[in-house]
Formats: structure tokens, sequence, C-alpha cells
């Protein structure tokens, strides 16, 4: 059962009980102990960035939390894809093309995907390892895409798309945009192009959500920089919404029903009346409380984790580009080397701070 950080400390100073794990710190008793189990409830609250985690018993909060997923993992393969490219342009030996692992199978996930869900699955298996048999209780949401864009859509519209029977995604954006620079709002003498809002370099997409209608005099260099009429449109304008966290919660809806059979679901339209019945701010371990299924809260832990999933391993042994804090590409460093997660007291993520500025380690140089 979950304790105190104060009776912890007494168990441990007294050799009654050992370290067992540091995140979360879990000790364990060294005797025998009968009774003193309560029934427990484990809240997982899902989100493509950001897990609410949180731990009840009758009417007490006894640890909550947020986990906080990846999002780099695009931009690593990305890169990586980069480095291939160059490297098989270059005037080396022949290699025989390989096409099995071009195969994927039926479960196959984007990447991108697939490490939020394994990381989501690993903290929850984590925590449910360590309460004495819980209940676990899980949001999941469920989202129509198609009819988010277009609440009218119905029948065959659902397989024919918004660009159904445009001769590609560029014509279909002047039609939708009704042939007219979307930033001098003039349509006639101009030539028009398509612009990424959001560039691709910074993940952006060719979707027609992500392109623009804009004419070649507004869409020149001149204008893309500070105090041009295009800089000044793209940090006036309104932010198109983007479906990116409904794909992910569709998958891995899925993914907890074959996951966790036996889990409680619940949906968001729930957990928002629960919430608010008990008092509670939007936050995502405050959404943890609520999906848990406490009636009523008592006492409420004061303490609140983060936990921040991040790369712990370079597998390379060069760099293409020199890392933050060097002032040059290191070509020369070990394996081990790269994979330092100590230096001295120092350990990767800690908290620190510097010159006014709070911030964590993020590499060793």
């Amino acid at each position: 059962m979950p304790c105190s950080p104060r009776t912890a400390r007494l168990l441990l100073r007294d050799g009654k009980a050992k370290i067992v794990d540091r995140k979360p710190f879990t000790i364990q008793l060294l005797f025998g102990c009968s009774g003193y189990i309560q029934d427990t409830s484990l809240g997982v609250d899902l989100g493509a960035k950001h897990v609410g985690i949180a731990v009840t018993s009758q009417d007490k909060v006894l640890v909550k939390g947020t986990v906080e997923l990846r999002d780099d993992i695009k931009s690593l393969l990305e890169t990586r894809k980069v480095y291939r490219r160059s490297r098989r342009s270059r005037n080396t030996r022949y290699r025989q093309a390989r096409f099995e692992n071009r195969r994927r199978t039926d479960s196959w996930l984007p990447p991108s995907i697939r490490t939020r869900v394994e990381h989501t699955f690993t903290w929850t298996d984590k925590f449910l390892g360590l309460l004495p048999n819980p209940t676990l209780h899980i949001e999941v949401g469920k989202f129509d895409v198609q009819k988010m864009m277009n609440p009218e859509i119905a029948g065959i519209e659902y397989q024919q798309g918004s660009a159904y029977g445009y001769h590609d995604t560029r014509y279909f954006v002047f039609a939708r945009d009704k042939y007219t620079c979307q930033v001098c709002k003039k349509s006639k003498d101009k030539i028009l192009c398509t612009h990424h809002i959001v560039y691709k370099s910074h993940g952006g997409s060719d979707a027609a959500s992500n392109l623009i209608t804009v004419c070649t005099d507004c869409h020149t260099s001149i204008n893309h920089k500070e105090g041009g009429i295009f800089w000044r449109w793209m940090t006036e304008r309104k932010r198109v919404p983007q479906y990116r966290e409904t794909v992910f919660m569709n998958v891995i809806r899925t993914k907890v029903f074959s996951k966790y059979p036996e889990a409680r679901i619940v949906y968001g339209s729930e957990t928002t009346v629960r919430r608010k019945a008990l008092g509670l701010d939007k936050t995502h371990y405050n959404d943890a409380i609520a999906i848990a299924g406490i009636e009523d809260v008592r006492n409420n832990s004061a303490s609140v984790f983060v936990i921040r999933q991040f790369r712990k391993k370079k597998r390379s042994l060069h760099e293409a580009t020199a890392r933050p804090g060097r002032g040059q590409k290191n070509v020369e460093s070990k394996r081990n080397q790269k994979n330092t997660k100590c230096s001295g007291p120092w350990s990767l993520n800690d908290k620190v701070e510097y010159a006014g500025k709070v911030g964590g380690v993020k590499y060793f140089v």
C-alpha cells in the first residue's frame, strides 16, 4: 500500500524496509505484515502528448502525476533518412537492393505512434505491478475526423474525401480558396501557388488542411522576412485545426481493448462531469482522479510527479552535425561515451537553475 514520504523514511531508517525502485520510489517491508490492504484504483487519462495517472483508495488520492511522451521520433527518422540517402549516393561499392525488410505486418504502426502506445502501456503496467490487486480505469476517445471537418458528411462521401474529383491536391486548394490569394485577397491577373502553413521541416504535411493559396507577389523571400506582408499575415492568422491527436486516440483505443480486456472503460464526456462534481481543476492528473471512479475526495495528495520520456541512447558512432553544446561535430567518440547517463552529481533530465532560468540536463559534452 502507498504510504507517506515520512513513513517511508522512518521504515528505511529503522531497517524495516528496503528500496525496490526509485522511479517511482518504491519500498518493500522486511517483516511479515497481514491486513492493512485496501481496494485501490488506477486511473489513466490517455493523451497524444501527456498521460495522466492517479491512484485512489476509498476517498483518498494516494498518487497523481503526468507522463510526458516523446514527440521527436519523426524528426529523428527524417534526419536518418537524409544521412542514409547521402551515404548511398557516394562512390562506394554496389549493394544489391533488399526488399524483405519492406514488408509490414497487419499490426504495424508508424514509429511515432508506436512509441507513444508502448510508453503508455509501459507506465500503466508499471503502476499495476506496484499496487495490490488494483482496478484499472482507462479513458478512451472515439473521433470521426471527417465529420469534424464536414458535419453533413454521410454515406459514400466517406470514401470520396474532400478532394474527390480534382486532378490533385493543388487544384483542390485553389478551388477551396476560390482562386484568391489569402494574403492580399486579390484574384485578377495573379499567378497563384500553394504555401505550406506549417513547414515540412517543422513537422508539416502536404495535406490540404496545411496548404493555402497565395500569389507570387506576396509569396516572396522579402515578404517572408520580419515586417513583410506575408510575415505579418502568418503571425496574425488563425491556426488551422490539426487532427493528429484524434488519429492517435482512435488507434490507441483499439489497442487498449485488446491489451486490457478487463479494464473499466470511461469516455471523455463522463470524465468532465465527474471532475466538475469533485471540484477539481482541468489537468491531466485531475482527469485521472475522476476516471478512477472516486466519489468524494477528502484527502488529496499535495505532491505531483512528472515523468518525461526522452532519448536515452545514441547508437551512431559519428555525427554529421555538432550536438548542442559542442563547437565542432564529434567524429572520434566511442559508443559508450555517447550514451553517458551520469556525469559527477548530474544525471540526464535533472532539474537545474542557471542565470535565473530553470531547465533540464539534455546532453553531456
